[in-house]
């Protein structure tokens, strides 16, 4: 069967579709999420146009937070026609079903759009997120030119919106327009999941481990229930919920850099708190393949690339989507009535202080090795302490290290195949997986 997406090209002030010109998705959807073939409508003009005016697809789940995302979404077509429709061509493709994002995303990038923006809750960006690659490797447009990526665009306007809430936006979907036309970007991680079939699925958000996965996936049966869903599925998921003893091995990489920081002469300093870097040496990279550790009676396990998940709970509070590494929380022996007691710190992301929770992030280290002051033609050598000196020329040499986490394998103990595992809040299937992160892989509209 064949999907078909409703691409629309809207022209500035005019309501009319042009006739669209139809093209047909080279390559099937990766086999681990959803085999089907896209046909791909859009306006009468390429994506990489010769007018100048550059693309934007928007990727719209007509069906998120019980169809109010399409509702939301006209009211917001005139407006975007105001702010956008000058300098872009405007594209629209309605999703189908389960998937179809994907197969847009894939086409909307190999035909040069500038960028593929998500419009709906978690599940749509999801796909959007998974749409960016092919057979382990980033997609690039039909002439070869990487150097000229697709952004990532994301208009919040589903249940959860829970990626969006890393960068402290709302679901006022105007705001969201008014980022996109101000055109800042910046460069975001990707989290990997591996299959047993060797295919890669990949999250931008967190990806969890056994009740949290399994909350997720009863969670999705009560969407009509705006964000409450979450709780309800968390509820459903402890009936007849055992914790399992898990075994887990992490890779982390750690970089060690020579600084040597500068003051120059005329300034107030306090040292060593302030410096001005004026050279660095980035000496080895050093990676640990980690040992396979214990952790008994383990509850759930949350792998973050972003801080938020299960509308707004913020379970992994040090995660960045931009500093390379992952951050893994792990809850241990908890009963229903501790999920209850804590609730509120796990939305608020100070849980990280509870008894049996376990947080595995990034590190930088900072050592100060010597401070070398000239004051009064006089030269002294400064202790690595706090001090307060006034024009004179400091000179500090310092080392510094920085640790990250790059992958995670889990394993179940006693290997009963029933462990859930999810990623932005999709069911993978179950444990046993290995997670990974792709540093800087896609360029973000922010």
């Amino acid at each position: 069967m064949v999907v078909v997406s409703l691409c629309y090209h809207l022209a500035l002030g005019s309501s009319m579709a042009t006739k669209p010109f139809i093209t047909m998705a080279e390559q099937p959807t990766a086999p681990d999420l959803y085999v089907d073939r896209s046909t791909f409508h859009r306006g009468s003009s390429s994506f990489s146009s010769s007018s100048g005016r550059r693309d934007l697809v928007f990727v719209v789940n007509p069906r998120g937070a019980n169809g109010k995302t399409a509702k939301e979404w006209k009211k917001l077509v005139p407006y975007l026609r105001t702010r956008l429709g000058e300098h872009y061509n405007i594209c629209e493709s309605l999703t189908s079903g389960p998937c179809h994002a994907i197969d847009i995303t894939r086409e909307a990038i190999r035909e040069g759009a500038d960028a593929v923006i998500a419009v709906g809750g978690d599940g749509t960006f999801h796909e959007v997120v998974n749409g960016f690659f092919w057979a382990g490797k980033p997609i690039v447009n039909n002439d070869g030119e990487a150097r000229k990526s697709t952004a990532l665009g994301i208009i919040p306007l589903g249940t959860g919106s829970d990626f969006a809430r890393t960068f402290g936006w709302n679901n006022n979907p105007f705001e969201a327009v008014d980022r996109i036309a101000k055109g800042l970007r910046t460069r975001i991680d990707v989290g990997v999941v591996n299959e047993d079939n060797g295919e890669n699925h990949y999250f931008a958000n967190v990806a969890d481990i056994h009740l949290s996965a399994k909350a997720g996936f009863y969670a999705a049966r009560y969407k009509k229930f705006g964000n409450l869903c979450y709780v309800i599925g968390a509820l459903q998921g402890f009936m007849g919920h055992q914790n399992r003893d898990f075994k887990i091995k992490i890779l982390s990489a750690s970089r060690w850099f020579q600084n040597v920081d500068h003051f120059g002469e005329g300034v107030t300093a306090f040292l060593p708190a302030l410096f001005n870097f004026i050279y660095v040496e980035c000496h080895n990279l050093q990676v640990d393949d980690g040992e396979w550790e214990l952790y008994p009676q383990v509850t759930a396990l949350c792998i973050g690339n972003a801080k938020y998940f299960g509308g707004g709970m913020k379970i992994v509070p040090n995660a960045d989507p931009s500093n390379g590494s992952l951050e893994v929380v792990i809850l241990q022996d908890f009963k229903w009535y501790d999920f209850i007691l804590n609730l509120h710190k796990i939305y608020n992301g100070t849980h990280l202080t509870v008894k049996n929770v376990t947080s595995k992030s990034s590190t930088s280290l900072k050592f100060i090795v010597w401070q070398w002051c000239s004051f009064l033609n006089q030269s002294f050598l400064l202790l690595p302490l706090g001090l307060f000196v006034c024009n004179a020329t400091i000179i500090s040499l310092s080392f510094c290290c920085s640790s990250s986490i790059r992958s995670i394998e889990v394993e179940e103990v006693s290997c009963s195949g029933s462990i859930y595992v999810q990623s932005d809040g999709e069911h993978l299937g179950f444990l046993p997986r290995k997670f990974h992160i792709l540093p800087a892989a896609i360029e973000m509209i922010c």
